[in-house]
């Protein structure tokens, strides 16, 4: 092959295949280059309300309407069926001591649910990346971008009008000239590792390290527990965390009998453990479960149908993600951990973002904003995760943390449905003139100042975004989504009661 593009993706990630499919509904000739195949295992599996709301905004925005139904539970099943998808509630988290069963204390003090939808119709999904990404090919391909996999790159050539590119494509050679170059190939990935692009270091965040995979007979958490009977939603059916002192672990269930699950750890915490998990990972994930009796009796008949993923360091961030007719997006520019499920979001805000200046015709001054704010935002979620490993082993002050996230999140989702963007400035609020300074500083004191004046701080500080009720202790750590609750934050979102029914009914709620 020997032809000329506007655009090359590198990358049949969901990010690029979404990517690729915007610029052919703007008129671009779209390259896409893979160097596996698909179907195949990919990380990212978990969904939120917000990152839903952004699917919807670009489908409808560049004419997607089979991606549309993606967004939620129910119309996901209603249309594809055949897909692996995992039904996602909310988030859920359970507090583990080393060596000690789990108890369901009767204050919950060492739980916590967070409700994302008032049901399973509207409800946020786990992909099932496999079946996933897989679909999003074949849906780029049918709109007419030129898709070759099984394909290595042996030249990038940067110049004036574009980029130059070599390879080989299932052993036979190919050229091909594209105007613009988008890496969409994951971290430390290929411009990355191409350019020899620099790294910097996120603020004040520890070294961590993860250990996951797919398996098959895992159990239920909350089956037939008495614990859970009054609960907002079936605690399995959620983002399930066990969390512990330096470090938490996912389980996510698809409805196909398959469960992805890990756990993620500050290096600094196990250095009595196992210091080297690829060495042996079956023996430290044994030794992990060991180490946690009720975690163990949930994964007694669980059974590895993959390979062992090891992934140290786990965070990663370039210092630069742009440059002269090239772009990566946000999931090739860095990565955080995949604690509160920020990944999507960031990467289809980056997508939104990219799109616009590829509409634009890549000026200059639209690339740098858009590497400002990729940037900006991967340090944002940084500093809320490099927080939350300070707090892990403290319960209280680890829930009061999880409350920055969760009522900045459903204050924006809510602003932007209401056609407010302006109220909720920059992922986690970091743009907003009163909150963007107050969360820094509160994720910069997490864990080192008293743990009842922070956590009092907190509340205070979410006040005036809290439209879910959130920091009450009458719900006893259990938060479900109550119309009460976003009726009475109305003002806050520079709206009325009237204006918030009618959002809700558009949202059938």
């Amino acid at each position: 092959m020997s032809a000329d593009f506007d655009l090359a993706i590198v990358g049949s990630g969901f990010a690029g295949t979404l990517l690729a499919m915007i610029a052919r509904r703007l008129g671009r000739s779209v390259l896409m280059i893979e160097r596996g195949r698909h179907p195949r295992f990919a990380i990212g599996e978990s969904s939120t309300p917000l990152a839903n709301l952004w699917l919807e905004i670009l489908a409808d925005r560049y004419d997607l309407p089979r991606l549309r139904p993606l967004s939620q539970w129910g119309t996901w099943q209603a249309s594809y069926p055949h897909m692996g998808c995992g039904l996602k509630r909310g988030f859920s988290y359970f507090h583990h001591e080393p060596g000690k069963p789990w108890q369901g204390r009767d204050d919950r003090s060492d739980q916590l649910l967070v409700a994302a939808s008032p049901n399973d119709f509207v409800a946020d999904t786990h992909w099932y990346r496999p079946d996933f990404d897989a679909f999003l090919v074949e849906e780029m391909v049918r709109l007419g971008v030129e898709y070759r996999d099984e394909t290595t790159l042996t030249a990038c050539d940067l110049v004036t009008d574009g980029v130059h590119l070599e390879g080989k494509c299932r052993g036979q050679s190919f050229r091909a000239h594209a105007g613009f170059l988008v890496d969409a190939s994951g971290p430390r990935g290929y411009l990355h590792q191409t350019l020899g692009l620099p790294e910097a270091q996120y603020e004040d965040f520890p070294r961590t390290r993860g250990l996951f995979s797919h398996f098959t007979g895992v159990g239920s958490w909350s089956q037939n527990n008495p614990v859970f009977a009054e609960a907002p939603f079936p605690p399995d059916d959620a983002a399930l965390h066990h969390t512990f002192e330096g470090g938490w672990m996912w389980v996510l269930r698809f409805n196909n009998g398959i469960t992805s699950a890990g756990f993620a750890e500050a290096v600094d915490s196990a250095t009595e453990r196992s210091n080297d998990l690829a060495a042996d990972p079956a023996k430290a994930w044994n030794a992990f479960l060991k180490r946690f009796p009720s975690i163990g009796r949930q994964f007694a008949e669980a059974q590895l149908i993959r390979p062992w993923t090891v992934t140290e360091p786990l965070a990663f961030r370039t210092a630069r993600c742009v440059g002269h007719r090239w772009a990566q997006l946000p999931m090739a520019a860095g990565f955080v951990d995949p604690l509160f499920s920020t990944g999507f979001v960031l990467s289809l805000l980056g997508i939104d973002r990219l799109a616009r200046a590829l509409e634009a015709g890549c000026p200059e001054g639209a690339l740098a904003a858009y590497e400002a704010d990729t940037l900006a935002d991967l340090d944002a979620t940084a500093r809320l995760i490099g927080g939350a490993y300070r707090v892990l082993g403290k319960p209280d002050a680890f829930k009061a943390l999880t409350m920055l996230y969760f009522a900045s999140a459903s204050f924006s989702e809510t602003a932007l449905r209401l056609g407010k963007p302006h109220l909720a400035p920059g992922f986690l609020l970091r743009g907003h003139p009163r909150m963007g300074p107050a969360f820094r500083s509160l994720l910069a004191d997490a864990g080192r100042q008293p743990t009842t004046d922070w956590i009092a701080r907190v509340s205070d500080t979410v006040a005036p975004i809290n439209i879910a009720g959130l920091c009450d202790p009458k719900k006893r750590h259990w938060y479900g989504v109550e119309a009460a609750d976003l009726l009475a934050g109305a003002a806050h979102l520079e709206s009325s009661p009237e204006a918030i029914q009618a959002m809700l009914r558009k949202c059938g709620l």
